[in-house]
């Protein structure tokens, strides 16, 4: 037996990803947005609604960052979607972030938020409110590469949205290998 819970955004996983830019006086801001993904192979996608200053931000600089929110730093990353930046201007400040300008974009990297997509803004449409960025970069603090150079998850500790119960969960677990462990059924 299945419970509908009719038409509804819940699907797993929703990543909590961190969009950070620089408002028109250069002071970072960032939001917390989980209705997002990658959209073609250097395109991001994300439903932000045009009233956010972050989004008018992008829209006046055409640059953004998005960082992928981790289980170090769940209230920090939480604040900045729980406070408007129309209303707290300093509330990167207040979420105790700190910026570092982008090599690629004119927007701002989260220094306490390991892995961040550099992007420019290719479109919005505030009907729909579907803002889409070319990634430009993929950028990896060094803190969190394992001895062969590569990601290592369990360092990062990113955090996923659970739309069925308004939690954050921790991914980590590794249960298969990708593009592989389907071939015994063939």
């Amino acid at each position: 037996m299945r419970k509908n819970f009719g038409a509804k955004p819940l699907t797993y996983p929703q990543p909590v990803f961190i969009i950070a830019t620089y408002g028109e006086d250069g002071t970072p801001d960032a939001m917390n947005a989980a209705w997002g993904g990658i959209s073609e192979s250097d395109e991001i996608s994300l439903c932000l609604s045009a009233g956010h200053k972050t989004v008018k931000n992008i829209r006046e600089r055409g640059a953004f960052t998005v960082s992928m929110a981790t289980a170090d730093h769940v209230a920090a990353c939480d604040y900045v979607g729980l406070a408007s930046g129309n209303n707290v201007p300093d509330k990167f400040a207040r979420a105790g972030f700190h910026a570092v300008k982008s090599e690629f974009v004119d927007a701002p990297l989260i220094e306490e938020l390991p892995v961040a997509v550099e992007c420019r803004l290719k479109d919005y449409n505030p009907q729909t409110c579907i803002l889409r960025g070319e990634i430009v970069n993929v950028s990896v603090d060094e803190r969190v590469l394992g001895a062969d150079g590569k990601v290592d998850v369990s360092k990062v500790a990113p955090i996923i949205f659970d739309p069925f119960n308004n939690d954050y969960l921790k991914v980590g677990e590794k249960v298969g290998n990708a593009f592989s462990d389907g071939r015994k059924l063939k």
